[in-house]
């Protein structure tokens, strides 16, 4: 019994084993078949997908080819037709792939529309049909029109220099400085003042002439003469320097007549020595001849032989200022008896009445003064003599006193009452030794 019921137990448990591995080889199974079938799941989607894009690229193909050829045959039947009718052929556009392209293939494309690109830059040329290749015609031009285009621009670059230079010469000579000065310090005298600075700009706005600038001043004594060939020379030193300004006194460079050769031997020496030096340093050198009606004959050909005669360029680039009291009663006269109640007007008038009355008289005198520009200088007024008073008193240092230059002012002695105005018979001449009697 024992023996039967340990085979009985051993035979369940053997059972149970089996059931067992039975069990976990069927599980083993099932889970295989579930990979296998996942497996299978994943191949065809990816399958799935791979055969949908061949299919859609073998469709492109042959809808590719399909367009091709019937390109083809339509350019067969167009071919044909035009054979007949006598059309021009046309061929199918040429459409690009990149079936058997390689890098050398896309290079040589490359280097070839470049090359297209550069001959289709290229101008047309049309050869004629007798001969060969031949360039264009190309019309010639005579050496004579270069040389009217040279002849040109030269023409051109002078007159630009030449105006160019016309404010550079007034610039440097401040003819607007010396108008103020003169202005200021020569009193009843605009006319001429004003005539004076408009020959002046005109000749100095340039440095080529055809004659000398020849400038008379003429007037009574003690109108101013001397005074303003002072501040000209003043101011025409600081311009060009000491060595181009002569000031000439005829009573001291010359005083004895029987020396008059020698002095305008002496004197056309000196002018042709300053002459060359101021063509040397591009300047223009004034020579001013104070009390000209003692210049003695000698001297007026000399200086007529400067100022007249065709010389050489550097005798042009001067000025000559003369300064004399010749043609004085006439201007006394016609001061006396044509009065007006404007100065200013009065001074106007007596420069365009009184040059042709002055330039008649003095071309008797001597032919010198044909080649001068002459300018008439009237008397005096008492307010001029005041002002003249007033300016010498303030130069010397004494206090303007009104009262005090009333009274020497009417110490001088004056014309006839013209209307209402006193012209002084000396001008302003005495009022130096007055002022230094104080």
């Amino acid at each position: 019994m024992s023996d039967q019921d340990s085979s009985s137990s051993s035979s369940s448990q053997t059972d149970g084993e089996m059931d067992e591995e039975t069990n976990g080889a069927m599980e083993k199974e099932e889970k295989k078949e579930e990979d296998d079938e996942k497996h299978r799941d994943s191949v065809a989607q990816s399958l799935s997908s791979f055969s949908s894009s061949l299919r859609a690229v073998i469709r492109i193909k042959q809808k590719y080819t399909a367009l091709k050829k019937r390109r083809q045959e339509m350019a067969l039947s167009l071919g044909a037709a035009g054979a007949y009718t006598g059309a021009p052929s046309r061929t199918s556009p040429k459409i690009f792939t990149f079936d058997g392209v390689s890098p050398l293939a896309f290079s040589s494309l490359s280097s070839s529309a470049t090359q297209k690109k550069k001959r289709r830059r290229r101008k047309r040329v049309l050869f004629p049909n007798s001969g060969g290749c031949r360039s264009p015609p190309r019309p010639k031009r005579s050496r004579a029109q270069y040389c009217l285009y040279l002849l040109f621009a030269i023409v051109f670059v002078q007159v630009y220099n030449a105006i160019e230079n016309l404010d550079d010469h007034v610039l440097r000579y401040d003819l607007e400085g010396l108008d103020k000065t003169l202005r200021r310090e020569v009193f009843g005298q605009q006319g001429a003042v004003e005539g004076l600075i408009a020959h002046l700009k005109d000749y100095l706005s340039t440095y080529v002439h055809n004659k000398p600038l020849v400038v008379s001043l003429h007037g009574p004594s003690g109108v101013g003469k001397s005074h303003l060939g002072r501040l000209l020379a003043g101011h025409f030193r600081s311009v060009v320097g000491e060595t181009l300004v002569l000031q000439y006194y005829v009573l001291h460079h010359c005083p004895l007549e029987a020396d008059a050769p020698q002095c305008a031997r002496d004197l056309s020496a000196t002018i042709s020595e300053m002459v060359e030096r101021a063509e040397s340093e591009e300047k223009i050198p004034l020579f001013i001849f104070d009390e000209a009606e003692h210049m003695h004959d000698e001297i007026l050909d000399a200086l007529w032989q400067l100022v007249a005669s065709k010389q050489s360029n550097e005798y042009l680039n001067a000025i000559y200022l003369f300064l004399s009291n010749l043609g004085d009663t006439h201007i006394t006269k016609h001061m006396l008896h044509n009065s007006s109640s404007n100065s200013l007007a009065a001074s106007g008038r007596l420069v365009k009445e009184l040059t042709p009355v002055l330039r008649n008289t003095l071309e008797k005198l001597h032919r010198l003064w044909t080649e001068a520009d002459i300018f008439p200088l009237g008397l005096l007024e008492k307010g001029h003599v005041i002002q003249c008073f007033l300016d010498e008193m303030t130069r010397e240092g004494f206090y303007p006193d009104h009262n005090n230059i009333e009274r020497l002012a009417g110490e001088i002695k004056y014309y006839p009452a013209v209307g209402d105005r006193e012209y002084s018979e000396t001008g302003c001449k005495q009022v130096v030794a007055k002022v230094n009697l104080l």
